[in-house]
């Protein structure tokens, strides 16, 4: 069911949201089965890039990963995921009351994990991990979150029109200070508790 949603969300996403709203899912299950596959894309995709074809700003040279550093940061990488998408739709639930709205903190889940999808699937860029082309891949599936985000928390959230516009701006503002703290944190993981081992290309 989940990949038919999946699917939905990325063809049609307003018909989508209805038919979401509609079903009821458990914190559980959306961590389990939704969330540990989405999180795993980017993680295995980069994991992969970067240890057998290497990493490249401009398609230049190429610098691979040590296997044994890259799988430690893919772990970590994998679950900060997990506590990215449960701090933002905690920070949802707590928003909420404040516009109006009228939702479970299962339903801001679902928001957050759908929103999120364009940019898991884009993880798949990491395959080819080149500077330019996964920085236009990412653009492009936040560009498309956005769009989900806008068109979900009128429904998920049943906040009334009027209020949703400036709700789902604060939750894209949310969303974007824990992508940039996960990237923040990546970034000293890796220069402190998680060094990376790099090896000739």
């Amino acid at each position: 069911m989940f990949i038919h949603h999946m699917m939905g969300i990325l063809y049609h996403p307003k018909k989508e949201w209805e038919v979401i709203k509609n079903e009821h899912y458990s914190a559980t299950h959306v961590f389990i089965a939704q969330i540990s596959i989405l999180a795993a894309i980017p993680a295995i995709s980069l994991f992969i890039g970067t240890t057998q074809i290497g990493w490249s700003i401009a398609g230049g040279e190429f610098i691979k990963l040590n296997s044994s550093s890259a799988i430690i940061a893919a772990i970590a990488f994998y679950f900060a995921m997990w506590i990215a998408v449960g701090l933002i739709a905690y920070a949802i639930r707590w928003m909420e009351k404040t516009y109006g709205g009228n939702a479970s903190y299962e339903d801001c889940l679902l928001l957050t994990t759908f929103t999120a999808t364009p940019m898991f699937l884009a993880g798949l860029s990491g395959l080819y991990p080149m500077l330019w082309l996964n920085v236009m891949v990412v653009l492009a599936a936040l560009t498309y979150s956005i769009y989900l985000l806008y068109t979900g928390v009128p429904v998920i959230m049943q906040i009334p029109e009027d209020r949703a516009f400036l709700f789902a701006t604060s939750v894209l503002t949310v969303g974007l200070c824990v992508l940039v703290g996960l990237m923040a944190s990546t970034v000293i993981l890796w220069s402190t508790v998680i060094p990376l081992n790099y090896i000739s290309g």
